[in-house]
């Protein structure tokens, strides 16, 4: 029997050693990019997903592009990556979709905003032009300029006026709400009570941990979580949905009513996918509130900057007729500071951790090759603080954008991606952070009081909040 038993753990010995030698150096037809593999199954995602207190890029990234060079393989959530710190290699990929490679999601999160298989909503032709022709519509800089900026400062002066008058304010929940409530207004038409009803905020705040969670879907985990407040999200915006299209007569011209007329010409146009659609865009605008809390941050750090903020805003109102008039589109496109800034809370503070692609194909390029299926991370972050373009990069210096080359800034600032993919939220996303600093430096004063501990894990966040208190200035 001994004989026996030796005979099995041998097999195990030689079976173990082969799988463990073919995980850690998958099949290629060419020279895989350097790098490790890690453990079986988990990969590094765990060093991934380790904090890091810090602006800098992710600690794991960091170092291994210093062990590797700018293109390195890993393994994530039991996928194979390839991760590139490259400026070539970032811009070449991002040319190549539809190709080469298609828009990708750690599959954790594509199941949890229902883009996995055939529904994905990162599929290229029609779907992909009638979603950005969708939210153009409604979000672009048309739409900016026709209706959207007097709705922007409506809604951020009953913000400020609220938090004015409060001891101090949690703004890592009170700027997500302000979010969440213009978007739901613009969207589907719900005003804030409405809102603060279905308790949506929370929802989508409990719902961030699952950008990087392995998809155990056992109670306990933060996978669990993330699709159970996913789950009575998606429950309350069917609803809505539902309500809208058994009554016609409340249909206006918003987002959701587009959708649903759409749906006699647009095959694929379904209840469920005018959900989701819902879902994702509303989630990519509560995640703009991160940028909020960073300005407040680092302007309250920066006193000369906000100055300076201040002094152009000032300047604005001196120049109008009416100072108690709306802000007007040349008003909004004359602040050439604020967008200095704004460009720089952005580079700082990429939420993303980076653009995701799969090859379609195998990809050649220096040397390498990255097979098709790995999936693909353009940490364009790492672009955005290289000391060798952004001089002292982890410094807040709104006035560096005045001398910069815009050539150089095309291809190292791509806070809202790039290629087929930029973002069509893009002037809507400017235009709101410009308008909240309109108000906020022409009208009241701020101290943050407490928190402000900022980390990527990869992805940025104030771990413990920001609480601030607002005063009315006194003009």
């Amino acid at each position: 029997m001994w004989i026996i038993g030796l005979c099995i753990v041998a097999v195990l010995v030689v079976y173990l050693t082969y799988w463990l030698n073919k995980w850690s150096n998958p099949k290629c037809n060419g020279v895989l990019p350097p790098g490790s593999m890690g453990l079986p199954l988990i990969g590094e995602t765990l060093q991934l997903i380790v904090r890091s207190d810090s602006l800098d890029l992710h600690a794991f990234i960091k170092k291994r592009a210093q062990r590797y060079g700018p293109i390195f393989r890993t393994s994530l959530v039991g996928r194979p990556v390839v991760l590139s710190t490259d400026l070539e290699f970032n811009h070449y990929i991002v040319k190549q979709e539809g190709s080469l490679v298609e828009m990708w999601y750690l599959d954790t999160f594509a199941k949890f905003l229902g883009m996995e298989g055939e529904n994905r909503m990162s599929a290229l032709g029609n779907v992909h032009k009638y979603i950005r022709s969708i939210t153009l519509n409604h979000l672009g800089a048309d739409a900016v300029k026709e209706k959207l900026l007097p709705q922007m400062e409506e809604i951020v002066n009953k913000a400020l006026q609220t938090w004015s008058s409060q001891p101090s304010v949690d703004m890592r929940d009170a700027a997500s709400k302000m979010l969440l409530d213009f978007s739901a207004r613009i969207f589907f038409s719900y005003d804030a009570e409405k809102l603060l009803q279905l308790k949506l905020s929370e929802k989508f705040a409990n719902t961030l941990g699952c950008f990087m969670s392995f998809p155990l879907n056992i109670p306990g985990t933060t996978y669990h979580k993330c699709l159970k407040s996913q789950k009575e999200a998606l429950s309350m915006l069917r609803k809505i949905v539902k309500e809208k299209i058994t009554s016609p007569e409340k249909r206006s011209e918003n987002l959701l009513d587009q959708a649903i007329d759409d749906m006699e010409k647009e095959k694929f146009l379904s209840e469920d996918f005018i959900v989701k659609l819902l879902f994702a865009i509303l989630f990519a605008s509560f995640e703009t509130s991160v940028s909020v809390l960073l300005a407040l941050k680092l302007l309250a750090e920066h006193p000369a900057a906000l100055q300076e903020l201040t002094d152009e805003h000032e300047a604005i109102l001196k120049n109008r007729e009416n100072p108690n008039s709306v802000l007007t589109w040349d008003e909004y496109k004359s602040m050439t500071f604020t967008f200095q800034v704004i460009n720089e809370v952005l580079r700082m503070g990429n939420v993303s951790p980076g653009l995701l692609r799969k090859a379609l194909k195998d990809i050649e390029f220096k040397g390498y090759t990255v097979p098709a299926g790995w999936a693909i991370m353009l940490v364009n972050s790492a672009l955005q603080v290289n000391p060798n373009t952004f001089k002292d990069p982890l410094a807040f210096n709104p006035r560096r954008w005045k001398d910069l080359d815009p050539l150089v800034v095309s291809k190292n600032f791509m806070p809202f991606g790039g290629g087929i993919r930029l973002c069509s939220g893009a002037e809507y996303i400017k235009a709101f952070m410009a308008t909240f600093l309109h108000v906020l430096v022409t009208k009241y004063r701020w101290t943050n009081v407490k928190g402000g501990t900022i980390a990527r894990t990869p992805a940025l966040e104030f771990i413990d909040g920001l609480q601030t208190k607002f005063f009315v200035k006194n003009n």
